[in-house]
């Protein structure tokens, strides 16, 4: 068997054309994900990532120049850009352009418009997607890299509903560009999952939530470690909306309020970003709603994002040479 390093590095060249040490992605997260998380990420190996959101183009831009001004030139960086979501996608363009954004993510819409002017400027495009259908559009996009999330995932999800664990192999198969998967990943086993089923990747945001660089509210991140393997709850299917939160009071209340009726308008308006803000940034989780994907039953501690890359490549390597061996104690089942 390969040393570690040798895997990691064969690993993470498999992810090209991104240039990273390890082959770990973080997922947008809107208008709470700070340019510390991102320059994080970046500095341990992954690619780190701020999202535009819905947040006005001069916020992106003091985003983009945070992350510059922590990590400089030496690491790459992305941002992450809501086509149906941000107000003025225009201007997060011409944002883009100007500052040279190494890596843009496209989600939530139609990456064709976009994709062939930002790879025209020597810009690395990410389409996040969650059918074949979609995987297939975006590669004829032009997209370098194809980030295929399942239903697991926190945040707005895809009313079809397909797991990571059927959607990536499909999605594996039937593109040629690098493929990265996202949805309930936020350990050594489940990067070594996704591996197994195509994957070159894997994106995370929950798991990097409950991290030190994070800069979320506690009571946040408290909530992500009690909880259990039932504390996420899906609202809005019934307006055609499908988002994954936390199981919190206000979360509660909005499913009740889904069955009870509620106009997609007031539905809307209870998830808006400044709710979201409040929950995840102010910490008023009886006022505001955060996003959980189901892999928050899984984590248990608050650790740095070296600590969190370090012990993910350490448990992938260890479960790779057991599944070799055949041997399969007790402490791998844990």
């Amino acid at each position: 068997m390969i040393s570690k390093e040798t895997w990691c590095s064969k690993l993470a060249s498999h992810l090209s054309p991104l240039k990273l040490r390890y082959p770990f992605i973080q997922g947008g997260m809107g208008n709470i994900s700070p340019p510390e998380l991102c320059a994080a990420v970046s500095r341990a190996g992954g690619l780190g990532q701020i999202g535009a959101g819905s947040l006005p183009v001069g916020e992106v831009e003091a985003k983009v120049k945070k992350v510059l001004d922590l990590l400089g030139d030496r690491y790459e960086y992305g941002l992450n850009v809501p086509l149906s979501v941000h107000p003025d996608i225009q201007g997060v363009m011409d944002l883009i352009l100007a500052y040279k954004i190494p890596v843009v993510s496209l989600s939530a819409g139609n990456p064709q418009p976009w994709a062939e002017r930002l790879k025209a400027e020597g810009i690395k495009v990410m389409v996040v997607v969650s059918t074949v259908r979609q995987a297939k559009k975006a590669e004829e996009a032009g997209a370098d890299v194809i980030v295929a999330e399942g239903f697991e995932a926190a945040g707005k999800n895809s009313p079809k509903e397909l797991t990571t664990m059927t959607l990536i192999p499909q999605v594996a198969r039937a593109v040629s560009c690098p493929v990265v998967a996202a949805g309930g990943i936020g350990d050594g086993r489940g990067f070594l999952a996704a591996l197994a089923l195509g994957a070159r990747g894997v994106q995370m945001g929950t798991r990097l939530i409950a991290t030190m660089e994070a800069h979320v509210h506690e009571h946040y991140q408290q909530a992500l470690l009690e909880s259990g393997d039932e504390d996420t709850l899906v609202v809005g299917r019934r307006y055609g909306r499908v988002t994954r939160l936390l199981k919190t009071p206000y979360a509660e209340r909005i499913a009740q309020a889904e069955r009870n009726g509620m106009e997609e308008h007031e539905f809307l308006r209870k998830l808006d970003e400044e709710s979201h803000y409040r929950g995840a940034i102010l910490g008023q989780l009886d006022q505001g709603h955060v996003n959980a994907g189901q892999i928050s039953g899984a984590i248990d501690r608050i650790v740095t994002v070296q600590e969190l890359f370090e012990s993910m490549v350490d448990e992938a390597y260890q479960a790779l040479g057991a599944l070799s061996l055949g041997e399969f104690s007790g402490e791998e089942r844990r």
